[in-house]
Order: structure tokens, then C-alpha cells, then sequence
């Protein structure tokens, strides 16, 4: 395997992870949120999808996100299924884009995001994409024990 392969496998294994978990959650506690300031559960689950769509924006501006309009800006919450299928095109776009990169790429394609202070090479910056989706597949897991509900195995 190469560098490029194993960063689609992370992506692929995380986001198959995070729909079994996803799709384990029984509906009524879509709204649920620990606080007033944390995202309920969909909330949450809109963030990762629309997050790597803005992630992607920012590796094809290298940083820049400029005038960013997001296509979720506008969407009310219909079910996890609508939000599934309105991220399938970018989500396929996002992998796309990942399969044409070389490991030169990975290692010489710098993000500089100035307004947040980073300077990271590509092949880093992709790696912590899959993070941040990892770790709010741990803060639902979190949400689940906290309400008392199974938590889907995810494992396997």
C-alpha cells in the first residue's frame, strides 16, 4: 500500500464507522445535546459531513478559504438519510481529488490557513480531516453512554 491508499482507507474505515454509529442512534435523540452550547446529535452529524466539503475548499485554495458559501448553509434537517445523500457528491469529489494526488504532492503541497495559524503539509492536513471525524465519532459514542442508549459496535 502506498501513502495515498492508506489515507483512502482511513477515510473510508472512519466514515463507514461513523455511519454504523450514525444509523445505530434511535431519532428521538436527534435533538439532544450534553449543554446549550454543545450540537445536539444531527447537529453534530451535519458538522462532519459539511466539514470535510469545507476542508476540501481549503486544500484546493491551499489554505484560502475566502468567500466560502457553504451548500448546507441553507438546509433544514430532513432525516440522516437526506443528510447522507446531500454529502454523497462531496464526499465523492473530496475522494476523487485524494486519488490524483502523488506522494510528492503529500509531502511539497503546503496549507497555509493564516487566520487560524497553521502551515501544514498536505499529506498531514488530510490526515487530520479523518481525525476530526474520529473524534466527534467519540464524542457521540460519549453522547450515547451519557443518555443511557446502546452504542452501536463500531469495532468489527
Amino acid at each position: 500500500m502506498n501513502s495515498i491508499d492508506i489515507i483512502l482507507l482511513n477515510c473510508t474505515e472512519t466514515r463507514r464507522r461513523s455511519i454504523k454509529l450514525w444509523k445505530g442512534i434511535p431519532e428521538e435523540y436527534f435533538d439532544w445535546k450534553p449543554d446549550k452550547n454543545a450540537f445536539s446529535i444531527i447537529e453534530m452529524i451535519r458538522h462532519v459531513l459539511e466539514a470535510e466539503h469545507l476542508f476540501h475548499k481549503i486544500i484546493d485554495n491551499r489554505g484560502n478559504l475566502g468567500d466560502y458559501y457553504s451548500p448546507w448553509q441553507e438546509m433544514k434537517y430532513v432525516d440522516l438519510e437526506f443528510e447522507l445523500e446531500m454529502a454523497k457528491r462531496y464526499r465523492k469529489s473530496f475522494l476523487d481529488m485524494i486519488e490524483e494526488l502523488t506522494d510528492t504532492d503529500l509531502e511539497n503541497i503546503r496549507i497555509e490557513r493564516t487566520e487560524v495559524g497553521q502551515s501544514k503539509k498536505l499529506g498531514d492536513y488530510l490526515n487530520r480531516i479523518v481525525f476530526h471525524e474520529a473524534v466527534h465519532m467519540g464524542q457521540m459514542l460519549d453522547y450515547l453512554r451519557t443518555l443511557g442508549v446502546k452504542r452501536p459496535k463500531i469495532w468489527d
